[in-house]
């Protein structure tokens, strides 16, 4: 398994098989799949419990140095490949732990941290070094690493989250997701009440958003203890982008689901906390760019549900920081880093991959970039070959 993945105890955990491996399995044609997920994560989890490390082969020392930025899905993906092609790689973190969204983006009941820790480990002893608390635009700029190493890699994720632009989004206790989930996966909340972490808690949580993030939020608020969850969502639940297998979960644990409604308003109390969100009904009308269904909001249909928190989960786009200082590298209107189809960027020497170049995406598109880049790193590193001008890769190449 770990010839051609890297992380299989992660991947076997929160990738969406049955959307993908599973759905390509011949079995599936005879009767039931096979469910791959579980095998892998299986012999991933037997091989750590029993102290089995497969012997990795690292061709011999080419000379070359490589930093990689974000210690995430594509950034730990792409260590790992490029040290077994025989270059020394260094990672540049900007939290104090290894791992990116595997540490602080999915709670500690869908990926525990120390199978994270595992797999940053075993990059460790095949020679890969990993120093935290580094923010490449600040502590180091892209200039620096450029000039110290022969190809950088950029796999930064997509950190900076999208709000809503309605009256009253700046009451106290309202989240991002991201932030609601680091503060429990890096603070410790998950361990409440030994834990005091700085999240509001209450006695009714609502979660705006139909994606896996949204179910991840709710079923942390459930595990802090809040005593209802709700799941506010815009169309219905066909059209949800979340698994079905964790919609399936949060519905066991006894999160609430509430369908085509949208917030157009929060409402604080005196001092200054949300005590409601102000919803609207929707109805589905012709399909958007995304090929669902637009939800349309029905006139007059406003209505109040009071909470005590609130976290907003629709969505998450680059941080700006690592190239606000380099006019060379070329971004989308939506902060997402231009690359071709070798993954490289408009500045020589410099690739990347994962979310930094897609936006929010799966764990296992981000491990597939991180992959794809390091061949096409190893390709740049033995010919010096860099085109006059790329040509921007249409993502779906890669999915």
């Amino acid at each position: 398994v770990m010839e051609t993945n890297s992380l299989p105890g992660i991947t076997g955990r929160v990738c969406p098989q049955e959307e993908q491996c599973e759905m390509n399995c011949i079995m599936g044609k005879l009767g039931d799949k096979i469910n791959i997920g579980k095998l892998e994560r299986f012999v991933a989890d037997y091989a750590r419990e029993h102290g089995i490390r497969p012997e990795v082969k690292i061709a011999p020392p080419t000379g070359k140095r490589v930093a990689v930025v974000g210690s995430g899905p594509a950034g730990l993906t792409a260590a790992a490949d490029l040290r077994k092609m025989g270059h020394e790689v260094v990672i540049y973190e900007a939290l104090h732990e290894p791992g990116g969204v595997l540490v602080y983006g999915i709670p500690e009941f869908r990926l525990p941290k120390e199978i994270v820790r595992y797999e940053v480990e075993f990059l460790k002893s095949i020679g890969v070094k990993i120093y935290t608390d580094v923010v490449i635009g600040k502590t180091l700029s892209l200039y620096d690493l450029l000039e110290e190493f022969d190809a950088v890699f950029l796999g930064t994720g997509a950190g900076t989250p999208n709000f809503l632009n309605v009256p009253g989004v700046n009451c106290l206790g309202i989240y991002s997701a991201n932030e609601f989930l680091t503060r429990i996966n890096l603070m410790k909340a998950y361990l409440f009440p030994e834990y005091d972490t700085p999240v509001k808690r209450g006695k009714r949580l609502a979660v705006i958003g139909g994606g896996n993030t949204a179910m991840d939020a709710a079923r942390s608020g459930l595990r802090i203890g809040y005593e209802e969850v709700y799941i506010l969502y815009r169309r219905t639940r066909d059209l949800m982008t979340a698994r079905i297998e964790e919609i399936g979960h949060a519905e066991e644990e006894g999160v609430k689901f509430m369908f085509l409604v949208n917030p157009v308003a929060f409402k604080c109390d005196e001092n200054g906390w949300v005590r409601a969100v102000t919803l609207i009904r929707n109805e589905l009308g012709e399909p958007d760019e995304s090929g669902r269904r637009r939800p349309i909001p029905i006139p007059g249909s406003e209505f109040d549900l009071e909470v005590d928190a609130v976290v907003i989960a629709i969505g998450q786009r680059p941080n700006r920081i690592l190239y606000q200082e380099v006019p060379e590298l070329e971004v989308s209107r939506d902060g997402t880093i231009i690359v071709d189809e070798k993954y490289r960027t408009t500045l020589r020497g410099v690739f990347a991959g994962g979310d930094a170049i897609r936006g929010e995406a799966t764990v296992v598109l981000a491990m597939g970039d991180g992959k794809r880049a390091a061949m096409a790193i190893d390709e740049y590193l033995r010919t010096g070959e860099w085109p006059e001008r790329i040509v921007p890769m249409k993502l779906a190449q890669a999915d």
